[in-house]
């Protein structure tokens, strides 16, 4: 682990934390108020709020992290979009299917999920991958 590492470490999780409220703070709150028996009150969510950046502190850093044993000589953004759709197929999408077999969400709700988290995790590969990328070397 070097400078670049926690560097990309870093940016991966601002962007990561800061997409993820875009989508679940902005986009999909109103959708989430549509069914408020699934969720803690809003009060109870903030004493919590540190377990939140925890968390994503911890995803960002094992994101980099496997990203970087993986990394190869070729062009940056096709490994990096390659990387999210990897991490959203082992990630996002079989999690968010198994919340909607055992909890009573939306499917409309669940398919707004899985894209916009799924669309995040290619921005964030692709960012990734632009972090590491070699200067030489083509998109």
């Amino acid at each position: 682990m070097n400078r670049k590492f926690f560097i990309s470490w870093l940016v991966v999780f601002i962007v990561w934390f800061f997409g993820s409220f875009l989508i679940h703070g902005l986009l999909l709150h109103p959708d989430y108020m549509q069914i408020p028996q699934m969720f803690r009150a809003e009060g109870d969510q903030q004493q919590f709020f540190p377990l939140m950046i925890l968390s994503h502190a911890i995803l960002s850093g094992a994101f980099v992290w496997i990203f970087t044993r993986g990394v190869e000589a070729k062009p940056w953004l096709s490994q990096g979009l390659r990387y999210g759709v990897a991490v959203a197929l082992l990630t996002v999408v079989p999690n968010d299917l198994i919340n909607f077999t055992v909890q009573p969400f939306p499917l409309d709700l669940v398919v707004k999920q899985i894209v916009l988290e799924s669309i995040l995790l290619l921005v964030l590969g692709a960012l990734l991958a632009w972090l590491y990328r070699n200067p030489g070397a083509s998109a």
